[in-house]
């Protein structure tokens, strides 16, 4: 599996928080622009990654291309979308609810929601839309729901009942179910979002204000969108002019931006989580004080100065650390060698070994903290080589099976996503091999709870275990840079993909 097809599948497009009620709208951020009173009219110019070989106009595929998931967004609603303090806010669904099973939801359309061609959306539209995802795109994974149990109550009305227990749905179809008319062509770009396409050639889009949307009404008159194969050459566009905002420029044309300051940084926190990965089935890493004390070799601080400039915050061995239920009551782990030393000594760790770290150039930073953290481990007497894989190498003989390696998550805001996706003991990709019971019985506990208290209880519960037990050491999270002008203002501050949500951006005079 390649990587950017990894970051699709397994990172952005199922990205969750844990919590149920409905939110306000993603928040946005004015600072750093021209300021002002927000105004009326201009064209916003975007530039946004993407490679021609991975070019698609369908909705519902995989999207791997950042232009093309930023066109689709606009183009399209999704019934929720990442925002407000509890991670998901409404967009095509204007309301949800869940019964006291914590199987059966109900999803209520917004009104006056309609197509670009002014058709209005109805639920069977809906439901089309996420059976083809789920069988005609072999995309079964966006849409945690069997597409029989998939059903139109009334116009404006969807009905989905899970299999099991989840009360974590809303969130898991953040930026998923993009909704085409039923029976239309759905690569035709008529969506019910924001804006609507007026011209479209090989990824580079002009769309235009689509004045019949259901939401609060857009400031600019269009957003012009241009593909870039590399962060160079869109970082050439926004100095020279012709483009207003570089979408995920990363930390390097932040730092050159600030030291220029001709262009705003954006930074948006708990983008992206940058675990380095110990195996806790067999190996080395087997014995849990093996893997405290490697938590306790990190300089997690130095980490985040030197691997991410630093542009991003210190982290504590707990994926999801944007949740609303993160427990801030975990003590932070900080380097300690001598305790670590002790641990490695009682659990009889050979240091006349050499242990191999592998890691990949996926995200900025990654291969600079493999190496950092070699030289922080042999402080402790642990000797760790580093090796740099290519993709293909690492995800078909590394990932989910070796005993040290880095890693990159496209997302970091939800306990929920990566208990489903990497920490439960059933998952296919667990990435450590950890098999916990009590793990196991918190998440049952949280995707079956209603009451907000009783999810936390149980997050609560899965995190400790994760702190104390799983063969993570998350020393950091990687802040999500976007440059631009300083007449750029209102742009979306919802961490991973939420920089996707770009109607609620403005231009000063």
């Amino acid at each position: 599996m390649v990587a950017a097809s990894r970051r699709v599948l397994l990172g952005s497009s199922l990205a969750a928080a844990t919590v149920t009620a409905v939110a306000a709208c993603g928040g946005t951020d004015d600072e750093g622009g021209a300021g002002g009173a927000p105004r009326e009219g201009g064209t916003l110019r975007v530039g946004a990654l993407g490679s021609v070989e991975a070019l698609t106009k369908d909705p519902h595929g995989l999207l791997s291309n950042n232009s093309d998931f930023l066109i689709m967004s606009l183009v399209y609603d999704a019934l929720t979308v990442p925002g407000g303090g509890t991670g998901v806010a409404p967009r095509l669904a204007e309301s949800w609810s869940v019964a006291d099973d914590a199987k059966t939801w109900t999803f209520t359309i917004a009104e006056g929601a309609s197509f670009h061609d002014g058709t209005p959306v109805i639920a069977a539209d809906v439901v089309a839309s996420m059976k083809r995802i789920i069988v005609d795109m072999d995309a079964a994974f966006k849409v945690p729901v069997p597409p029989e149990q998939i059903t139109a109550l009334d116009d404006r009305t969807v009905q989905m009942v899970t299999e099991d227990p989840n009360s974590q749905l809303p969130l898991l179809l953040r930026l998923v179910t993009f909704t085409t008319r039923e029976g239309a062509d759905a690569t035709a770009f008529n969506g019910t979002g924001p804006f609507k396409l007026e011209d479209y050639t090989d990824g580079n889009a002009r769309l235009v204000r689509f004045d019949g949307w259901h939401g609060p009404r857009p400031l600019l008159d269009a957003i012009e969108v241009t593909r870039f194969e590399s962060t160079d050459a869109m970082m050439n566009a926004l100095q020279g002019g012709q483009i207003d905002l570089a979408t995920t420029a990363g930390a390097v044309s932040a730092r050159l931006a600030e030291e220029s300051g001709a262009f705003t940084v954006h930074r948006r926190p708990n983008d992206a989580a940058l675990p380095i990965v110990m195996r806790v089935a067999d190996g080395p890493f087997a014995d849990v004080r093996v893997r405290t004390a490697m938590r306790l070799i990190a300089d997690r601080d130095a980490l985040v100065q030197q691997a991410l400039s630093g542009y991003g915050t210190v982290a504590n061995d707990v994926l999801g650390t944007g949740d609303a239920f993160y427990d801030t009551s975990l003590p932070q782990r900080a380097q300690d060698l001598d305790t670590a030393r002790s641990l490695l000594a009682e659990a009889g760790f050979d240091l006349d070994a050499t242990y191999t770290l592998y890691t990949i150039d996926e995200a900025f930073g990654e291969v600079a903290a493999a190496t950092l953290f070699a030289e922080q481990a042999a402080k402790a007497g642990v000797t760790i080589e580093v090796v740099e894989q290519d993709a293909g190498t690492f995800y078909d003989q590394t990932w989910c099976k070796a005993d040290l390696y880095t890693m990159f998550w496209g997302t970091n805001d939800s306990v929920a996503f990566y208990a489903q996706k990497v920490l439960q003991s059933s998952s296919e990709t667990n990435e450590t091999g950890w098999a916990s019971e009590d793990f196991d019985r918190a998440y049952g506990d949280l995707l079956a709870a209603t009451d907000p208290a009783a999810q936390e209880d149980a997050s609560h519960r899965m995190q400790r275990l994760e702190y104390d037990e799983s063969g993570y050491l998350l020393w950091g999270m990687a802040d999500g840079i976007d440059l631009h002008t300083p007449a750029v203002n209102g742009l979306s501050t919802a961490p991973g993909f939420g920089w996707v949500l770009l109607e609620g951006a403005w231009l000063a005079s």
